[in-house]
């Protein structure tokens, strides 16, 4: 899987995406997530689950897509429950108050 954290001024936002989705287009209805146009956003580092997991356990936010990226979220202790399916794919987006 592919791993990014990205900086912001309301704190660090962990991308972490399934490698096999990269280039990828996920549509159902009128949810859609372009994995091709914008996989920059995700592509950072590929990583074994652990360091998914522990980057997910630290983060402040996370944007979360796949079977085995969401897989990481759970073991991390992160309430996944809330991941909707764009195309038979799971995707989740974490926001900690």
């Amino acid at each position: 899987m592919y791993l990014k954290i990205h900086s912001t001024p309301n704190g660090d936002v962990v991308a972490i995406c399934d490698a096999v989705l990269i280039g990828k287009i996920l549509s159902q209805g009128k949810m859609r997530i372009d994995l091709e146009k914008y996989s920059g956003f995700y592509i950072g580092e590929k990583v074994e689950p652990e360091s998914a997991i522990a980057a997910l356990r630290a983060a402040p936010n996370a944007n979360i897509v796949g079977e085995k990226s969401l897989a990481a979220a759970k073991t991390a202790g992160l309430e996944v429950s809330g991941a909707i399916k764009i195309g038979g794919i799971p995707h989740l987006q974490l926001y900690r108050i």
